[in-house]
């Protein structure tokens, strides 16, 4: 019987058993698709319960864009727009994930209530970041990057872009546990969009069973993305704008779940949270059939 790919699962937070739903709140006035629309604490705190409401499991809150040509803030500014919305949002009871690539960040939103740190320079822009994360005990994604946004899309050169994400994130793995934090604490994420062209962002989606085979569950951050705007190109060569993805960011969480990510991070959860939730219904029906055809 071919078994389905099960994610696997992160030390310090739920086991949901099958693809997982992280919605995004960006405070942020500059993000690529909702920059601006939640810039106020509380309507970010709104927000982030409103995903939950919607199907999200966890909210990922962020305090600098990183959209493509983006510039970024001081870690002064990315504190005040970020602590406020995690303390609200974990007093909600939400599972926070902060996204940011400053250890003192990351620092004080755990003590601020968060219970995942999202960085996705893979602990490379901030040296303190990897062991102030092993202090903190929580579990630490690590995003595949080349380089901070101003410039990212000059650095996107690839001979086999599967081959040399897995490498490079293998060597991100291997650098966090020598910083101490465990393994199995450990999330990696392809970094769709980051130093990459639309072929490498669909050649990794593809590739999801390489990556999974680092050992660690995945995370897929293709929300909105410049990709999907490509593969919506229409008959007049017109690409979809950003905030006019959210079906086919539906689509691409389906074939994520699919091939067994531990979670997918998006911007609307609705439509997703019943992608990835028929995704592993139709993955247990199968395996009920391979069962008694087995018998």
């Amino acid at each position: 019987m071919n078994s389905r790919p099960v994610p696997v699962a992160v030390e310090g937070l739920p086991d949901w058993g099958r693809c997982a739903v992280m919605g995004v709140v960006n405070v942020t006035p500059d993000s690529f698709s909702d920059g601006g629309h939640w810039f106020d604490p509380t309507a970010a705190v709104k927000r982030g319960v409103d995903l939950v409401a919607d199907g999200a499991d966890l909210v990922d809150v962020g305090g600098e864009s990183t959209r493509p040509g983006a510039f970024r803030v001081d870690e002064a500014e990315e504190l005040r727009r970020v602590l406020p919305v995690v303390r609200g949002l974990a007093a909600e009871g939400v599972l926070v994930s902060v996204d940011t690539m400053r250890a003192g960040v990351a620092r004080r939103a755990v003590e601020a209530g968060a219970v995942l740190v999202n960085d996705v320079s893979g602990g490379l822009a901030d040296p303190a970041m990897m062991p102030s994360v092993a202090a903190c005990g929580v579990p630490f994604v690590l995003m595949h990057w080349r380089g901070f946004s101003h410039d990212m899309d000059s650095r996107a050169g690839y001979g086999d872009v599967v081959t040399e994400v897995v490498a490079e994130l293998r060597d991100r793995v291997d650098a966090a546990v020598a910083a101490g934090i465990p393994a199995k604490r450990l999330v990696i994420d392809p970094g769709l969009g980051f130093a990459k062209e639309a072929r490498h962002d669909l050649a990794l989606v593809a590739g999801l069973p390489a990556l999974r085979a680092l050992g660690r569950p995945v995370l897929v951050a293709g929300s909105r993305k410049r990709f999907l705007g490509h593969a919506l190109t229409d008959a007049r060569g017109n690409r979809s704008p950003a905030r006019d993805r959210d079906a086919a960011t539906a689509a691409l969480s389906a074939i994520a779940a699919h091939q067994g990510a531990w979670a997918v991070r998006v911007h609307e959860a609705s439509a997703t949270a019943d992608a990835v939730r028929v995704a592993h219904a139709l993955a247990q029906g199968r395996e009920a059939a391979a069962r008694r055809t087995d018998r």
